[in-house]
């Protein structure tokens, strides 16, 4: 397929799944804005209509809370209550002060002011406008996190799996495992996900059970970040760079703007630290999770990896790129990165993050391998994604050996990433 017919059906897709204001990742599953799927489809918007990456962005940010968190599925009012579960009439955020809707968008917001500039001399009539009115609500994001959601070393804990955007990744086995939850949790309760996609590609029952009893108790207590509002605690490696390269993304806003930025360039400098300090294993090569006290959790995920996208130690780099083009990742052009170790005893070829290969998580290590100037690891993973995609279509995950599609197809951030790496031709030298 010519790069031209397959930016034009991720341009179809993206706009299939346009909803009044904001994209939906699928028309089939997932009929709500989520945040993160919207932080990536804003970068696809960027490269074919700037306005609507803004605009996505603005509907994000409309139901951030009064502390600053965004949360991470937007509900339209519109979409039937029980179109999907866990839905509104479960979350009961409207109950919870301080809530006026009811998730990682600084490092998009950031392309979607500075890609049009790049295209010609001259500005988009839109680039200067969009950061202003985005800039303190992400701003608040991130200082919630940093408020209340420290672990007490500079890192930033989440509080559920699904915080992770990796809910069933292996990583979370043994801190899940704690939480007591059985069958009848899930009673009453409808898995819609289970109505479009084949079981053995979703997390197990358990899993749903566990991740339903996190929600009640931390609902039960308000949504606030106290003692017992807890029943599942984790520093994730690739939550925490995200976190850190969002803040470098608001220190280039800040200095659009004419605000300080030496701030967020401080605390993206503390994560980068801190991960070093404590989910870098040296001996491994790889950033591992940490679960809530504090120790590593020996599981080689695909967020190990994500560090790359800060600025690291070349050894650390060379560490990073020796276990993805080991037995562990086997980076080649023909499938993306998996989500877990090919050789680690959970590894699974279908289920969800267990193995199955994803577009973003593959995209993010791109970006990091082309800031350290690892151009031939960068090449062949380019060519993984879009070779991918070609073969496949724009389907939600795909199985990590053969590449075959799984999940849902016209997935949206498949779709809106492809339209990025279409309009970024292969990088010759570092950032």
């Amino acid at each position: 397929m010519r790069d031209a017919d397959l930016r034009r059906q991720a341009v179809q897709v993206l706009h299939g799944n346009w909803e009044h204001g904001h994209t939906v990742p699928s028309r089939r599953l997932y009929p709500h804005q989520w945040s993160w799927d919207s932080a990536f489809i804003a970068i696809g918007w960027a490269r074919t209509a700037p306005g609507r990456g803004r605009r996505e962005l603005e509907s994000l940010l409309a139901a951030q809370w009064a502390d600053g968190r965004v949360p991470q599925i937007v509900f339209n009012p519109a979409v039937a209550r029980d179109a999907y579960f866990p839905g509104p009439d479960f979350w009961r955020s409207r109950d919870v002060p301080g809530a006026r809707g009811a998730r990682r968008p600084g490092s998009c917001s950031r392309r979607c002011t500075r890609w049009p500039r790049s295209r010609s001399t001259a500005p988009h009539p839109h680039s200067d406008a969009l950061p202003a009115p985005l800039y303190p609500g992400l701003k608040a994001q991130h200082d919630y996190l940093f408020r209340e959601r420290s672990d007490g070393h500079g890192l930033a804990v989440i509080v559920h799996p699904w915080e992770s955007g990796q809910d069933n990744s292996p990583a979370w086995d043994a801190e899940l495992a704690r939480v007591e939850a059985g069958a009848e949790v899930l009673a009453g309760h409808r898995r819609r996900d289970l109505d479009h996609v084949d079981a053995a590609e979703r997390p197990t029952a358990t899993d749903y059970a566990r991740y339903v009893a996190i929600v009640e108790t931390y609902r039960d207590h308000g949504y606030r970040d106290e003692p017992g509002a807890h029943r599942f605690v984790a520093v994730d490696p690739l939550f925490n760079t995200l976190l850190a390269w969002s803040e470098e993304a608001l220190a280039e806003i800040a200095d659009l703007l004419g605000e300080p930025s030496d701030p967020h360039r401080a605390r993206a400098t503390a994560v980068r630290d801190a991960l070093l300090a404590h989910s870098y294993d040296p001996g491994a090569g790889h950033f591992f999770s940490l679960d809530r006290h504090g120790e590593r959790v020996a599981q080689h995920c695909v967020g190990g990896l994500a560090p790359l996208l800060l600025d690291l130690p070349a050894d650390v780099v060379d560490a990073l790129v020796a276990g993805m083009t080991g037995p562990r990742f086997a980076l080649g052009d023909r499938v993306p990165l998996p989500s877990y170790d090919l050789t680690g005893p959970a590894f699974d070829t279908t289920r969800y993050w267990r193995g199955p290969a994803w577009i973003n998580t593959s995209w993010l290590v791109l970006r990091g391998l082309e800031r350290h100037g690892r151009h031939a690891e960068a090449t062949t993973l380019r060519a993984a994604l879009l070779n991918t995609v070609r073969e496949e279509g724009f389907r939600e995950y795909f199985d990590p050996l053969t590449g075959a599609g799984r999940g849902v197809a016209d997935f949206s951030w498949s779709a809106a990433l492809t339209l990025d790496l279409l309009a970024r031709p292969p990088r010759t030298r570092p950032w």
